[in-house]
């Protein structure tokens, strides 16, 4: 049996005991390790499950599947997975794969990303459209990102910004002289994203959002460290949350009193967070 397991979002003592119970038990046990990272590394992993582990990165998930499949007919495989399993739409096609091969399947569910958010103190049913930020390069600078914001703001709603993780990436030169030389790990700040984001709506010009349209900026979420900062889209793209993983949450114009305040707490500028919020979110 395939086995996919979330390991929740900090460390190795936030998987679940059901998955931990497999990971002790499986035949062979892989790490997914480029959609998200915990805050630890394999080691620490490998001495708490008491097992040693194959790091998968993306060649190996999206192109050699079958070598993580092979023999889960007869024997189980524990295929780990940073927050939930079906928080990326790789592992779904990883599924699909073991069904299209008669391999039964087992989910183990933990947080992620898309719950844990509420620690902002931000309902998650005012929440929209879920939306991926990528790094800019000097000739590609998507802006595909901003549509989905602008619709999910015209109902009042709500932005989580996935922010790019750059790990086990080779350069353009490497990839085309063949060469298997990757680029050290690189991750997205909230600053790198709120900066991207004031970058676009500049050029556009449509009015999705300003640079003094609320946001909060989180870092490390579920880790004893994780820091929350909230403040202008000008405020963040200038703030240093510390360490990764970030993310990033646009504030829809329905946001609640309750959901204010919560975040006025981690108010960069109490005064500037208060003239922001009665000018654009306070009669909505």
């Amino acid at each position: 049996m395939l086995h996919l397991i979330g390991l929740g979002l900090a460390d190795e003592t936030d998987i679940t005991v059901k998955g931990l119970d497999i990971v002790k038990g499986a035949h062979r046990v892989y790490l997914e390790a480029y959609t998200s990272i915990l805050m630890v590394g394999k080691e620490k992993l490998e001495a708490y499950y008491g097992r040693p582990i194959i790091v998968a990165d993306r060649e190996m998930v999206e192109s050699s599947s079958d070598e993580i499949l092979d023999g889960a007919k007869e024997e189980d495989v524990a295929f780990l997975v940073v927050g939930d399993p079906f928080g990326a739409t790789t592992h779904t096609d990883l599924v699909l794969r073991a069904r299209e091969l008669r391999i039964p399947t087992q989910i183990i569910h933990n947080a992620s990303i898309m719950s844990a958010i509420g620690a902002t103190g931000l309902q998650l049913y005012n929440f929209g459209q879920t939306v991926s930020m990528v790094f800019f390069t000097e000739s590609w600078r998507p802006a595909s990102f901003y549509d989905r914001v602008k619709e999910n703001r015209q109902i009042g709603l709500h932005t989580l910004m996935l922010l790019d993780i750059k790990v086990k990436e080779q350069s353009l030169e490497n990839l085309a002289r063949g060469r298997k030389v990757y680029e050290p790990p690189r991750f997205m700040t909230a600053a790198r994203c709120a900066s991207q984001m004031i970058e676009i709506e500049e050029g556009k010009g449509e009015g999705a959002y300003k640079s003094e349209t609320l946001a909060v900026g989180i870092a490390r979420l579920g880790a004893p460290d994780q820091r929350m900062a909230v403040g202008t889209l000008k405020q963040i793209s200038e703030y240093d949350l510390g360490p990764p993983l970030h993310s990033l949450v646009i504030l829809g114009e329905r946001a609640h009193d309750l959901e204010r305040d919560y975040i006025r707490d981690f108010a960069l500028d109490k005064p500037t967070f208060d003239e922001a919020w009665t000018m654009q979110y306070q009669n909505h």
